[in-house]
């Protein structure tokens, strides 16, 4: 089955190829000459997820999944949140939302945090969601080469070591993303 990943995040196609069973294609926007820009201008994940799967969707007229992630830490209200790619500004700078989220964090006793993915799946006039959470907490300090994003300073539940310095196997097994994504399988396996 060739399903198309709404995303022109290359680290994530590469993630989500390493998490489909035999049988699934994953194609990505690259073989659609795609230049548009998603937009994400909701208010929530979910809603960003359901954006992005709209406009692939009505844009290239193909059934599709989006997705939409973000890190939340409660002892922060939240923050990052729905804007954790652009959590230091516009440019989505890895390092510099690490950097903030760091320095926010230097005086604050609680550390926990989870990894919330949301997938919308949009086909016809259908359209079915699928959610994955990781709990865990945020480093001291960034550790770790794998990955992409926070990785370096998130622990996940049960590890002492950040997903970047996890391998790929565990991570893609424990992952928020890995959590929704085999919702999403099931739901096409059926």
């Amino acid at each position: 089955m060739k399903i198309l990943f709404a995303t022109q995040n290359q680290n994530k196609i590469e993630e989500v190829k390493n998490m489909l069973p035999s049988g699934f294609e994953l194609m990505g926007l690259n073989q659609f000459n795609f230049t548009y820009d998603i937009p994400e201008t909701q208010p929530t994940i979910e809603g960003n997820a359901i954006q992005k799967a709209n406009f692939v969707f009505n844009t290239l007229k193909t059934p599709c999944f989006a997705e939409d992630t973000g890190l939340i830490v409660p002892s922060l209200n939240g923050e990052p949140g729905v804007y954790s790619a652009r959590y230091a500004g516009p440019y989505r700078d890895p390092l510099k939302n690490m950097e903030k989220l760091l320095k926010k964090l230097s005086s604050e006793k609680s550390r926990e945090a989870y990894f919330e993915t949301v997938i919308a799946l949009k086909y016809g006039h259908k359209l079915e969601t699928f959610v994955g959470r990781c709990k865990g907490r945020i480093a001291h300090e960034a550790k770790g080469s794998n990955g992409f994003g926070y990785d370096p300073i998130f622990i996940p539940e049960g590890y002492d070591l950040s997903f970047a310095s996890l391998s790929k196997s565990i991570k893609n097994k424990i992952s928020h993303r890995a959590i929704a994504m085999s919702k999403l399988i099931a739901y096409l396996s059926e």
